[in-house]
């Protein structure tokens, strides 16, 4: 990283924006409403960090494959005959044609290409090139496998770090994997889905995230089963920002009446059976952990003003396979308090967007937003997200 690293914008106010908590700014408009700036974020907060490319159970069977984009590029998730995950670059080393269009899925006991039949094994080595001259001595069909990526399973989550030079995901998730285990999502099954698209920049995703100070006036439901103004944030290592926060007397989950339909998670004992924990582990991975379930919200940016959102609700397989469960008393809870957030975010787009906006400042209860701006903040002016703690002399509240 180095100074031609740094992103197209108001340096300045990007030094603002990292200041200490009470003296600090907003993120400058540009970060918001700049197509430049999105294309430089795709760079080098996507395609340099690990990037959370979905669920392992997604892909069951080994000749499961999965495309999608990371980023500017895309990927192509397949399980080999071992019973791995692989992740290779999309891209046949034939004519550049991708071997799966963008979110589709297969399944078969090979690599395909559909453009001139180039078919390589699970393991990403090519087995037939069609007229290709491969009785030539000129052609050896080993030197065409398919490009990697490098990746990662963590807690039944795949990351893939498409540059190559992302520091190694241990000290990625740092302190999050003591935090996340005893939830033991590895686990967990998915047991309802849905996806959303959201008129609005990926970063405004995260800072609606990090606060519940705007909860009082637009989530009645989830202030009925959680006080707004409980629990804590947490300084911790890695490259995230999350708090917890504590249930309503009376209530055991996050739900319409506070009530579930399926017991505590095995390994959720004593204080945390009173506790949600929300992580946002950078840049894309949003982690909401129940005393009975998981929810999960993964980014996918579009463009500067359009965000893709996957959501997914996680429960032990024997819960989701038992006869009669009903993932509704999570799902409908969240899809209501989810719509809420996206007409909120889409308003703030629109505001970021007008000539009227000036960076504003936040309140005490934002300490989770302004770490989320002072990493935002650093990376644009260091050229890449980092895993450094936040400095003591950052916020007072640390």
């Amino acid at each position: 990283m180095g100074p031609h690293n740094t992103a197209p914008a108001d340096l300045a106010a990007l030094e603002r924006a990292a200041a200490p908590f009470g003296q600090s700014r907003l993120l400058p408009q540009e970060c918001y409403t700049s197509p430049e700036l999105f294309t430089w974020e795709m760079d080098h907060f996507y395609e340099r960090s690990w990037v959370c490319a979905g669920r392992a159970d997604e892909l069951a069977r080994p000749g499961d494959q999965k495309a999608m984009r990371v980023g500017h590029d895309g990927i192509l998730l397949v399980r080999d005959e071992n019973n791995s995950i692989r992740a290779f670059f999309n891209v046949c080393r034939h004519r550049a044609h991708e071997l799966l269009a963008p979110n589709q899925c297969a399944h078969a006991r090979q690599i395909r290409c559909p453009y001139h039949g180039w078919t390589y094994a699970l393991d990403g080595s090519l087995k037939v090139a069609p007229r290709s001259g491969g009785d030539s001595s000129e052609f050896c069909p080993g030197d065409f496998p398919l490009n990697p990526v490098r990746i990662e399973i963590w807690r039944g989550w795949v990351f893939v770090n498409l540059s190559d030079d992302a520091p190694p995901f241990t000290e990625w998730v740092g302190d999050l994997e003591s935090l996340t285990a005893p939830y033991e999502p590895e686990r967990l099954r998915i047991g309802r889905s849905r996806s959303y698209e959201a008129a609005t920049n990926w970063k405004l995703v995260h800072e609606n995230y990090h606060e519940c100070y705007h909860c009082p006036q637009i989530h009645p439901e989830l202030c009925r089963v959680t006080p707004p103004d409980s629990g804590d944030n947490l300084h911790m290592s890695g490259a995230w920002v999350g708090g917890i926060m504590d249930l309503a007397a009376g209530a055991t989950t996050m739900s319409f009446n506070g009530a579930g339909t399926a017991p505590a998670l095995p390994g959720i004992t004593g204080k945390k059976l009173r506790q949600v924990i929300y992580v946002g582990l950078l840049p894309n991975l949003f982690l909401s952990m129940h005393p009975d379930y998981i929810m999960t919200h993964r980014l996918e940016p579009l463009a500067h003003d359009r965000t893709r959102i996957e959501c997914n609700w996680l429960w032990p397989a024997g819960v989701v396979e038992a006869p009669g469960f009903s993932p509704d008393y999570a799902f409908d809870f969240w899809d209501v308090v989810n719509k809420q957030d996206w007409v909120a975010i889409e308003s703030v787009q629109r505001g970021i967007s007008s000539r009227g906006y000036r960076p504003g400042t936040l309140a005490p209860k934002e300490d989770g937003v302004y770490r989320f701006i002072y990493r935002m903040a650093r990376g644009y002016l260091d050229g890449g997200l980092s895993v450094a703690p936040l400095p003591a002399a950052v916020s007072p509240l640390l």
